[in-house]
């Protein structure tokens, strides 16, 4: 396994690829990751888990603002493949034809189902049953190359995406080991995407992660899920923004609602664990929250201490 690999990843779902091609000794003459960011209220300047673990290597660590118009770096490692994973920016056409091996990309959805940035996220947003990994060959168009090979992950109905996201690093990093050989030795299958079937999973955006309380419950429960643990929904009440960590579908909608003419977002009962919210179709039961400037904490707790939310009240009003 003397081919020079170059691995590029940044989010936590790429750490585990990598530690995989480290233990089983590939020879990886370099990673590429994104810039140091700074975390947190206090600002620290903080390097990616995928730099740390080069680092503790003593693999060489480059980091483009834009690897658009800064690649030569890149370049100069000489790499006969190129492995992505979840490395956040756009690979340049240079780079996608520099390795005589190709670029491959570990992508988190079935293919060619939720193409983009957010594929997780989307999976639980969508209410999909099912998603999956798929190792593919890159292309200029984004997520659209060829497909090398699949695995189906199935997703729980109280998955949230850091939990399926986390399933799937693993299932990643497993699927890539038993793909690898073949590609190095020119001998894995390959085919094209089917194009009638593509759909997409774009970033999500500010405006995507205020909840709209005129929709389904089970569409209020998935988006909830969606994204947690990031970027985390979020409503308003009073002015105050509220991010909804934690919630359930009402099973029992009869027993609390009691009339038909009251908005979708209003409070319809407190409970001592939940509070329960009323949608297009019934009940949404907020079940952890964190309102501005204060901890995330289970609303059994909040209910414990002074609580600023009334029955009858409206959440959703705009800033």
């Amino acid at each position: 396994m003397n081919e020079r690999i170059v691995f590029m990843g940044t989010a936590s779902f790429s750490l585990e690829v990598l530690k995989m091609l480290l233990e089983e000794n590939y020879n990886i003459v370099g990673v590429v990751t994104q810039p140091d960011r700074y975390v947190g209220r206090k600002k620290i300047l903080t390097m990616s888990e995928v730099k740390q673990l080069a680092i503790a290597h003593d693999i060489p660590v480059i980091q483009p603002s834009r690897i658009k118009n800064d690649f030569d770096e890149v370049l100069a490692l000489k790499p006969d493949l190129i492995i992505t994973a979840a490395y956040g920016q756009i690979v340049p056409k240079e780079i996608l034809e520099a390795p005589q091996l190709g670029c491959i990309n570990v992508h988190a959805s079935l293919l060619p189902k939720l193409r983009g940035g957010a594929p997780v996220h989307y999976a639980i947003i969508n209410g999909e049953d099912k998603t999956g990994v798929t190792i593919m060959y890159m292309a200029e168009k984004m997520d659209a190359g060829d497909i090398i090979s699949q695995e189906i992950v199935s997703i729980e109905e109280d998955d949230n995406t850091g939990i399926l996201y986390d399933r799937l690093s693993h299932v990643g990093a497993r699927l890539l080991s038993r793909t690898l050989p073949s590609i190095l030795k020119g001998t894995n299958n390959r085919y094209a995407q089917d194009e009638r079937y593509v759909t997409y999973a774009p970033i999500i955006k500010r405006e995507d992660e205020r909840l709209d309380w005129n929709q389904p419950v089970k569409a209020i429960y998935n988006r909830v899920r969606g994204t947690v643990p990031w970027p985390v929904s979020y409503t308003v009440y009073h002015g105050t923004i509220v991010k909804i960590w934690g919630g359930k579908i009402h099973h029992c909608q009869n027993a609390i609602i009691h009339h038909g003419h009251e908005a979708n977002g209003t409070i319809i009962k407190l409970f001592k664990d939940a509070i329960g919210v009323k949608v297009m179709d019934g009940v949404y039961l907020i079940t952890e929250l964190q309102i501005a400037g204060k901890k995330r904490m289970t609303v059994k707790d909040y209910m414990n201490g002074q609580c600023m939310f009334e029955t009858g009240e409206v959440f959703g009003e705009l800033l």
